[in-house]
């Protein structure tokens, strides 16, 4: 029994998730656990699964990921990234879609490293005149 897999990487922050699907019922594990277990806070478990919600798959498709590093948010924007990649590889038509949606382009941003001389990043200490 041979099933085809699907996979992609995305990433975000310091978080990389290696997502693989096939197609099946719909079951989603995230680090062998279900994702209502991993991710309890429902706005983040909507951002992780959204390319399957923007494409109607949810109940088609069958999502395993590892995901490691980071938080809470940027595992969820990793896994959303990786899941939009493998979509496209399951089905290229999908692309336009999750292109317009935002999902294919990785989040650049990171943490700003702290400088010598500020309290912060940016923060600078206190001036006092007199």
């Amino acid at each position: 029994m041979a099933t085809t897999m699907y996979r992609g990487t995305g990433r975000r922050k310091r978080s990389t998730a290696r997502v693989i699907i096939t197609p099946g019922s719909g079951r989603i594990l995230v680090n062998g656990r279900d994702v209502e277990n991993y991710f309890p806070v429902e706005i983040i478990r909507q951002q992780a699964l959204s390319p399957l919600t923007e494409t109607q798959l949810s109940g088609r498709v069958d999502v395993r990921v590892n995901v490691a590093g980071g938080g809470v948010s940027g595992q969820a924007g990793a896994i959303r990234h990786g899941i939009a990649r493998a979509l496209v590889e399951y089905d290229a038509g999908l692309r336009p879609t999750l292109k317009s949606a935002g999902m294919l382009t990785r989040d650049a941003r990171k943490v700003e490293r702290k400088k010598y001389g500020l309290k912060k990043a940016r923060r600078a200490p206190q001036f006092s005149k007199r």
